[in-house]
């Protein structure tokens, strides 16, 4: 799983000029979801976009975190976030979830800060959307987690 949090003031996502997720103060949340992600890696990332101190405290320091400001999420799926450019000019996707894990697990994701409380907007799956946000700080912050993989040799 790849996460990119944007700290914003306010964001939407439309689709063909009809807004269909909007948010005030909180993160925009851009989700690429990998081969061999599951549910823990998308708890993982919904508790760390949560929790991460990355919002001003009343002494102007990176302090408090989503749940502390009472802050909202706005979810993006994008795959493009994947990408590998290491050889030749076009970028390979072959590291993505095949489109019916990653919407499931996209969805999950959202569910999981809606569980914790906080009101999450989303795109729409796979739709070709226009995210518009105001970056606060600015502050963008990038998250990787590789699936966790059960060994199997006993």
């Amino acid at each position: 799983m790849r996460l990119v949090l944007q700290r914003v003031s306010r964001a939407q996502v439309s689709v063909d000029g009809k807004v269909t997720g909007e948010i005030g103060r909180g993160l925009v949340v851009l989700l690429g979801v990998q081969k061999g992600d599951g549910p823990a890696e998308m708890e993982w990332g919904a508790k760390k976009a949560a929790e991460l101190r990355i919002f001003q405290d009343d002494q102007d320091k990176m302090n408090r975190s989503l749940l502390d400001v009472n802050g909202e999420a706005l979810v993006v799926s994008q795959f493009t976030l994947l990408a590998d450019s290491e050889k030749g000019r076009r970028p390979s996707f072959t590291a993505a979830a095949p489109p019916e894990e990653a919407n499931g697990l996209y969805r999950y994701f959202a569910d999981c800060l809606r569980k914790m409380g906080i009101p999450t907007a989303t795109g729409v799956f796979a739709a070709r959307m226009s995210v518009s946000l105001v970056n606060e700080g600015p502050v963008t912050i990038v998250l990787e987690r590789k699936p966790v993989i059960a060994d199997t040799a006993a």
